[in-house]
């Protein structure tokens, strides 16, 4: 039995997130059935995160573990031959079977885009949301600065998550124009439900005068999720890179 690494992209428009539910179509779902159709036995999938409906990944590493001969680019082609035209499989390749796909993961980093012009823009109507006033790049990019570091990210997590451990360190966060599009980027060593799209929210806020430029740490220090702001919609997140040590 060999651990293959899979790597994909998918469009999660129409997809109720990553994970199997019973009564909606999910991406797990979609893969399970495409590697049965390949390989002849329904294994099970394991993934690096959960995303919820409507995120989108460039890049979502998964494992499963097989007994077919398929290896590298003959698998990518079976697979990507099995699976609609909103997920692709871009990369396989064996690892140990110790390797797992979210716990073995170092750091992520998550995309948030928002298309700020008067007009929408049929090309990113599934993937970025909508803001029509102008919103100040520079400044944003200012207040996300407040999320460096190793905080207790509590205000940042949906209301009723069962974890226990809410300290993160994020690494990396800035925001960016070109064009009409302005990207929130966000890299950390893990997330809790709902961060990036809480934060994303809460710069928003911070956009339209609701909140002042320089209360991220405010927010962090409050340790409450009504603390922070809303939570933006799923349409605009997209898990853009999973790093491991020992996987390039």
């Amino acid at each position: 039995m060999q651990r293959l690494l899979l790597t994909l992209r998918y469009d999660g428009t129409r997809y109720h997130g990553w994970q199997v539910q019973k009564n909606a179509v999910t991406v797990q779902q979609t893969l399970q059935d495409a590697v049965e159709r390949v390989t002849g036995v329904r294994s099970g999938i394991t993934g690096c995160s959960r995303t919820d409906a409507g995120v989108h990944a460039d890049m979502f590493c998964c494992t499963t573990d097989t007994e077919s001969p398929l290896r590298g680019d003959d698998m990518i082609s079976a697979l990507n031959a099995n699976l609609p035209r909103d997920i692709a499989v871009y990369d396989c390749r064996e690892v140990p079977n110790t390797f797992h796909p979210r716990y073995s993961a170092v750091r992520k980093r998550y995309l948030y885009r928002i298309w700020n012009d008067r007009a929408r823009n049929p090309f990113w109507e599934n993937h970025a949301v909508h803001i029509t006033r102008p919103l100040d790049a520079d400044m944003l990019n200012q207040a996300a600065a407040g999320f460096v570091g190793r905080h207790d990210f509590v205000s940042f997590c949906a209301a009723g998550s069962s974890v226990e451990d809410t300290v993160r360190n994020v690494l990396h966060c800035g925001v960016a124009r070109e064009g009409g599009l302005v990207t929130f980027s966000v890299e950390a060593d893990g997330f809790l439900y709902n961060m990036v799209r809480i934060m994303a929210g809460t710069l928003l806020e911070i956009a339209a005068g609701k909140r002042p430029c320089d209360s991220i740490p405010e927010i962090i220090a409050a340790r409450s999720r009504d603390a922070a702001g809303a939570t933006a919609p799923a349409k605009g997140l997209i898990l853009s890179r999973v790093y491991y040590n020992d996987v390039k």
